[in-house]
């Protein structure tokens, strides 16, 4: 088995779904089927169920954790030969579910480390753990576990997440309200695998309720745009309330101790970290993420 065949394989497993990673790896789909038809002999097993949909087995769910750390171990060590023949400190691979939690770090980090370059990447908590697993990222901030073993974590922050809504709308002169009181309110909201759906989704089932969404994306920061167009009402962190000032909305406590998000970092804890993610992960332990700003700073 070659590493292209064994690419090929995990594009087919995350996507469960051969035209879709065919038009990924830019292959033809025959011609992917063939690959993945060949791995499975010589492995002796099938690797995916194809009655109906196609699906990860068993085996092939096994088979997938050790490729993906495999070929985490291959870029690590390109990655650290490419560090000793002199290219400084590298690339360093930062994923967050939005891009406006990292911002600020990102700024300071650039202004310090001028010559490392960085890569974001925007991924969900269950992406970010396959990230990390395979060494296709070097640091996650994530506002929700991770579904991985092995991962070093450190907690950033615990804020308020606040139910906003537009001017004018009843709820925006309330100082606190409680869930049962949002049973019948439109809300605007990420899709399933982010962070703030799954708090909404929390939150309704403790009460035996279902929210009504009439919105739903990839974006969390534009959730917060929807809900001044007038879409409906959702739940923002209190982290983009300084972000916020201008926005035309009202923002209203939410009565339960569960209404909040824990910001946290991830990395490897067996993986060889390279200088540049070194360099950011300590910015971001420093930054003090409730005033935006580096920790110490006036």
């Amino acid at each position: 088995m070659d590493l292209n065949t064994l690419r090929q394989f995990l594009a087919v497993a995350r996507l469960e779904h051969l035209s879709r990673a065919a038009d990924e790896l830019r292959v033809a789909q025959p011609s992917l089927s063939r690959s993945i038809a060949r791995l499975e002999s010589e492995l002796g097993t099938a690797l995916f169920d194809r009655a109906g949909r196609l699906r990860l087995n068993q085996a092939g769910a096994l088979f997938r954790d050790h490729v993906e750390r495999a070929l985490g171990e291959l870029e690590a060590g390109r990655r650290a030969v490419a560090e000793v023949g002199g290219e400084g400190f590298g690339t360093v691979r930062l994923a967050s579910e939005t891009f406006l939690t990292v911002t600020g770090p990102l700024a300071a980090f650039k202004r310090a480390h001028p010559s490392v370059e960085v890569e974001l990447h925007q991924l969900t908590a269950a992406e970010m753990a396959r990230g990390l697993r395979a060494q296709d990222v070097d640091l996650c901030v994530a506002s929700q576990p991770l579904p991985a073993d092995g991962l070093e974590t450190a907690r950033l922050l615990d804020e308020q997440v606040w139910l906003v809504t537009p001017l004018g709308h009843p709820l925006a002169d309330r100082t606190c309200v409680r869930v049962a009181e949002l049973a019948d309110q439109p809300f605007v909201t990420t899709r399933k695998g982010h962070w703030q759906r799954r708090l909404l989704d929390r939150l309704f089932a403790a009460e035996d309720l279902t929210p009504r969404i009439v919105c739903e994306g990839d974006e969390p920061s534009a959730v917060a745009d929807l809900i001044q167009a007038g879409l409906g009402v959702g739940l923002i962190p209190d982290m983009a309330r300084g972000a916020a000032l201008n926005l035309p909305a009202a923002w209203v406590a939410v009565d339960s101790p569960d209404c909040r998000r824990v910001l946290t970092l991830h990395w490897g804890a067996d993986s060889r970290m390279s200088n540049a993610a070194r360099l950011m992960r300590t910015l971001l332990l420093d930054w003090n993420w409730a005033r935006g700003e580096p920790s110490g700073h006036s």
